[in-house]
């Protein structure tokens, strides 16, 4: 593999992107929608003392929304648009290896997705005009949100270069990206509901004086509730649950997350605490339930399984259309054009 031939192969990638106007208008209306979601962003956390936090949070996420929206559109085709164009045979018998070609393309990919970052720049600084925040969570969002640009833009790649037809490669790399940000959601809400549990509600006794009796427990009520606990972990390679969940959390003096990241996570830590014995104890403390500091420190990470499968996912699919994009070609789909 060369570096020359994999800048070339990229360069020209790109070049056929920026020919379009289409594209620019995509970047203008991107800005647009980034624009007024700024706007409303320092709106909704203005009661906050971290306003920068929680406004730097959502265009984040705005930015990978758009990513994983926009990107299989650009990625998917990257393969099998250029054999179906006639153009990919005539770059396969130059000096440029298939390596050179598959990384090419993937850098190409990965270049389109980076610009809704460049264009989200200006608002994430913007953003942080508002005070609150931390230099760690800026970079750790910004490299989580790399990552996920690199592995969706591989994915796209990699159907591209399995599947002969570029309709249905995009097609696919939809459903693929789908059911990492949708199915998840499904699975969970659906497994969660579908598996269903007998919870028991305790409580203190009282004495004739109204005093609660600290020394024992008493069962209030018995329900069905459902067992999310159990299928938590579905959610788990879901984009939106990696980026949250892997970026250090910011919590008010009062132990709640200042941003969105951190309510996300929040959300997530919860589903893993057990309904089955449901406690008030007006013995510790007021009674109050935990804080979402103490659920999130009473709970366990999983960005990095999460992390692992999507690049398990996308390694996978971008190795097997390498060797489907080897030449000499052994086995070629029926009426693939080569030449």
């Amino acid at each position: 593999m060369s570096l020359a031939n994999i800048g070339i192969v990229a360069r020209l990638e790109l070049t056929q992107r920026l020919r379009s106007v289409g594209w620019y208008v995509l970047l203008g209306v991107f800005a647009l929608v980034l624009l007024g979601v700024t706007a409303l962003s320092f709106a909704v956390y203005s009661w906050g003392d971290a306003i920068g936090a929680g406004v730097y949070s959502i265009v984040v996420n705005i930015v990978l929304l758009l990513v994983v929206l926009v990107s299989p559109t650009l990625s998917g085709n990257a393969i099998n648009g250029d054999r179906d164009a006639a153009t990919l045979a005539a770059v396969q018998v130059t000096a440029a290896s298939t390596g050179d070609i598959m990384l090419g393309k993937l850098v190409a990919a990965v270049a389109t997705g980076g610009a809704f970052l460049v264009v989200a720049l200006p608002f994430l600084a913007l953003s942080l005009l508002g005070g609150g925040a931390n230099p760690v969570v800026l970079l750790v969002s910004l490299l989580v949100l790399a990552a996920e640009i690199i592995i969706v833009a591989a994915i796209g790649v990699g159907l591209s270069g399995l599947i002969a037809r570029p309709l249905f490669s995009v097609a696919t790399t939809y459903l693929v990206v789908a059911a990492l940000v949708f199915g998840t959601l499904i699975a969970f809400g659906l497994g969660g509901m579908a598996v269903r549990s007998e919870a028991t509600v305790y409580s203190r006794p009282y004495d004739a004086n109204g005093n609660p009796d600290c020394d024992r427990w008493e069962v209030n009520s018995t329900q069905e509730v459902p067992r999310f606990d159990l299928v938590w972990w579905t959610l788990a390679a879901n984009p939106f649950i990696v980026l949250a969940d892997a970026t250090p959390t910011e919590f008010s003096p009062e132990g709640y997350p200042v941003d969105m990241f951190g309510q996300i996570k929040y959300g997530l830590r919860s589903a893993q605490q057990s309904p089955l014995e449901q406690r008030w104890d007006p013995c510790d403390g007021d009674g109050r339930t935990p804080t979402a500091e103490e659920v999130i420190a009473s709970s366990v990470p999983s960005w990095f399984v999460g992390l692992g499968v999507q690049v398990v996912i996308a390694g996978s699919l971008f190795a097997g259309a390498w060797a489907r994009t080897r030449t000499p070609a052994r086995r070629l789909p029926p009426g693939t054009r080569i030449a």
